[in-house]
């Protein structure tokens, strides 16, 4: 029936159950079951026909119940609590998905639905940064300059410059919008979180047509390109922590290596090392650094200021 009335041809209801092979009966149950499910049904009293407005598009599709279960778990299970980016819109469509079902079905998914938990980690939350993203979105689709005032982290103050956003990216907590900034004359990483202010300019400007994310970022362990060449780093994990190292794919060029007494030798090739250093920090004494000199040199020096805080001898 989805299908006859997106055709673009309205029907009473005699002829969308001839249609469908139905009673006019079922074919008053199924306009229903449309209508509960969140589809826009309309009815033109003067030519006695239903209807689906064409800025309406629901392809017929036939869900498995193994597909159905798996799109109302993820949308019932994650997103709500932390954030996650287009989660709202998904919740919707599942809980629409999940009304169009039969009712023992959707009594089977419900009790499946309970027994199964997904955690995830928190998000940073842009309630107060709507605005913010969706002027970026905006930017970004009209090929509009921005200006912003930034909170800088590496500045350590709050800086003005012209950006001209390419690309909007979430990577594990947070929005970030990655762009040409006239201040740094070079492309640079913003978190939409640390946008103070954005102004939509009457600029214009075209992405460089050899910009690609996965180039600009390189080999970043996460999102901070360095300059220079790539270096490999090599860690060895003690044995109380490396099957935990070893069961997370980190980065996409890393190798690891069980040694014989349960340690890990853990390989990667990065472009930068301060990303990398807070990560092996995290560790503590169950990892050291075996290569390069320079890193050695970054975690030891860092070391030695956690040392000078909690020994209060600074």
């Amino acid at each position: 029936m989805l299908q006859t009335l997106q055709s673009g041809n309205g029907q009473n209801a005699d002829a969308l159950a001839k249609a469908c092979g139905v009673s006019r009966r079922t074919a008053f149950r199924d306009l229903e079951t449309l209508r509960t499910a969140g589809v826009p049904l309309g009815f033109d009293r003067d030519e006695q026909r239903y209807f689906i407005p064409n800025s309406f598009f629901l392809p017929p599709t036939n869900f498995t119940a193994e597909e159905a279960l798996s799109i109302i778990a993820l949308a019932s299970q994650i997103g709500s609590n932390v954030r996650l980016p287009f989660y709202e819109p998904a919740r919707r469509a599942a809980l629409k998905l999940e009304s169009s079902l039969p009712r023992a079905l959707q009594e089977e998914l419900q009790s499946i639905t309970r027994a199964i938990q997904i955690n995830v980690k928190q998000v940073t939350p842009l309630e107060d940064k709507q605005d913010v993203y969706q002027q970026l979105v905006d930017a970004i689709a009209s090929r509009r300059v921005v200006r912003i005032n930034y909170e800088s982290l590496t500045e350590w103050e709050t800086i003005t410059t012209k950006l001209r956003p390419y690309r909007l990216l979430f990577s594990r907590h947070s929005w970030y919008v990655i762009g040409r900034s006239s201040l740094h004359t070079e492309t640079r990483t913003f978190n939409l979180s640390r946008i103070s202010e954005l102004t939509t300019l009457k600029e214009k400007y075209a992405v460089p047509r050899g910009f690609n994310l996965d180039r600009y970022l390189r080999n970043a362990w996460h999102l901070i390109p360095e300059p220079g060449r790539d270096r490999i780093v090599e860690v060895r994990f003690k044995p109380l922590v490396a099957r935990n190292v070893a069961e997370v794919v980190w980065h996409k060029t890393q190798q690891v290596e069980f040694q014989d007494d349960g340690g890990l030798n853990f390989r990667v090739q990065v472009s930068g090392l301060n990303e990398i250093a807070w990560w092996i920090l995290g560790y503590g004494d169950q990892a050291e650094v075996l290569r390069p000199a320079k890193l050695r040199k970054l975690i030891a020096h860092r070391v030695n200021n956690m040392q000078v805080t909690y020994n209060g001898t600074g």
